[in-house]
């Protein structure tokens, strides 16, 4: 990334490969469907002016580039442990939708992993041109079908039988899960089921060895049209198992049904719904994000509002119902398993693979919402007010609408358990003052008869100036 522009630098290996597929008659198609990122290899001026720039010469030297490729940019990125199941279940079945409409052209991939996928609201988008190469029609081997099973179908099918979320697989198995680690989770039953048996239980048996040899080892048909057909065989069994690991739809958790229970009066979530739809209509933000969204009911009315929406929240199943809602009706939404008090943190090589959330999202929405989540914040999570109100400073460029729950409302009351004492000072002047120091109000009102009051602020200019600053 330099200056907000996606460039690749490309060697004399991948070049050849790279200008070929990017004359495949399917990449309209690829890239009109929105499957594929757009890209295009600058020309000769456009590279030596970026060559121009010392840090840029010297990683094209180290890397012994011989081109540059810029890559149409995806505005916020995500990585796999942020996805609810379902949303890798897509980016999986996307990866073998683009394998199977290759075959025909003479393309496969070489690769099959979920970081080759980012979304676009809740669309998968595959970005990673360097992963096509030309395909022996004589060989009828899918090479990437191991990596395809370790990133893809173990992590699904570890997360619907036994409960694992991706992030506890995926934040340190990059490369996936290997078949021996599910092996000693499944029943001594389960071991001969399916899916248990060809996934986990049957490479577990062979040893590595034998198994590594006969997954890789060159083989090749006379027949080529044997070997095409074997191939697809292979990509629909990759299919059939990618299909029985479909997430349920009727998945519940303690907070899927939150956003409709309430013990308030039936007008509670409409007045809540219509004061916050007041302020979208009236200030049109651009980029929203929306912090503990649970199934998305505000998410929704931004998007609908003509917002791009990042929307996050701890709880995957509460996301993975609002991505299947953002797919359906093609809401700009993208949904994220986030806790905002232990976000994604930077990983991977050097910590500079994969930035951690907050670096993506700073600075990056032009309101933010916080609806029903700072008591959680205050007592679940035992996060000083000022550091709550500093954080939406740091994500905000411009506007905050945060609800604010006193301590004798029924739900801080149901956490707190028995620890009422120690928010006896939590009231709205300590909030108004709390919040002064970043954001002017702009509005407040009660909603209902309730001990919740909705505010809508705007970040203090001398504030804006600070962090641009230290920026």
């Amino acid at each position: 990334m330099l200056d907000k522009r996606v460039l690749r630098i490309v060697n004399s290996d991948g070049l050849h490969e790279l200008t070929a597929f990017l004359r495949c008659p399917l990449l309209p198609r690829f890239i009109g469907s929105n499957q594929l990122v757009s890209s295009s290899l600058l020309d000769v001026a456009a590279t030596a002016e970026l060559l121009a720039q010392r840090g840029v010469r010297d990683l094209y030297e180290d890397c012994e580039g011989v081109s540059i490729i810029e890559h149409d940019r995806v505005e916020f990125p995500s990585f796999p442990y942020e996805w609810s199941p379902e949303m890798l279940h897509a980016a999986g079945k996307l990866t073998l939708d683009l394998a199977e409409n290759l075959v025909e052209e003479g393309w496969g991939l070489k690769d099959a992993s979920p970081y080759n996928v980012l979304f676009r609201g809740p669309d998968p988008i595959f970005v990673d041109l360097l992963s096509f190469e030309r395909r022996n029609p004589h060989d009828p081997r899918w090479i990437p079908l191991a990596q395809f099973t370790r990133t893809f179908l173990l992590p699904l099918l570890v997360n619907k039988y036994f409960g694992l979320g991706l992030a506890q697989q995926l934040t340190t198995h990059r490369d996936g899960i290997e078949p021996d680690a599910v092996y000693r989770l499944a029943g001594p039953i389960q071991k001969y089921l399916p899916p248990f048996l060809s996934l986990v239980s049957m490479p577990t048996w062979l040893t590595p060895s034998e198994n590594m040899r006969s997954i890789y080892q060159k083989r090749a048909y006379n027949d080529a049209e044997k070997a095409t057909f074997v191939f697809r065989r292979v990509l629909r069994s990759a299919r059939r198992h990618l299909d029985a690991l479909v997430p349920s739809t009727t998945r519940e958790s303690r907070w899927s049904d939150y956003a409709e229970e309430s013990n308030y009066s039936p007008h509670y979530q409409p007045i809540k719904r219509d004061l916050v739809r007041d302020i979208l209509c009236a200030h049109k933000p651009k980029r929203v994000l929306d912090i503990g969204c649970n199934t998305g009911g505000f998410s929704i009315l931004a998007a609908e509002q003509g917002a791009t929406v990042i929307a996050i929240d701890s709880d995957p199943v509460v996301i993975g119902k609002l991505w299947r809602r953002a797919a359906t009706d093609k809401l700009d939404i993208l949904p994220l398993v986030v806790d905002v008090t232990r976000p994604s943190a930077s990983i991977g090589w050097r910590n500079r693979e994969c930035p951690s959330f907050l670096d993506r999202a700073r600075d990056e929405f032009d309101l933010v919402l916080m609806l029903g989540v700072i008591h959680h914040l205050l007592v679940t999570d035992r996060i000083p007010l000022s550091q709550i109100i500093a954080l939406a400073a740091e994500l905000t460029t411009s506007l905050l609408v945060i609800e604010f729950v006193a301590p004798d409302d029924q739900m801080f009351g149901s956490i707190t358990r028995g620890r009422e004492d120690l928010y006896r000072d939590l009231t709205r002047n300590a909030f108004d003052k709390a919040c002064s120091v970043h954001f002017e109000v702009l509005d407040c009102k009660r909603v209902d008869q309730t001990s919740r009051w909705l505010y809508l602020m705007r970040k203090k200019e001398t504030v804006i100036e600070c962090l641009e600053t230290q920026q």
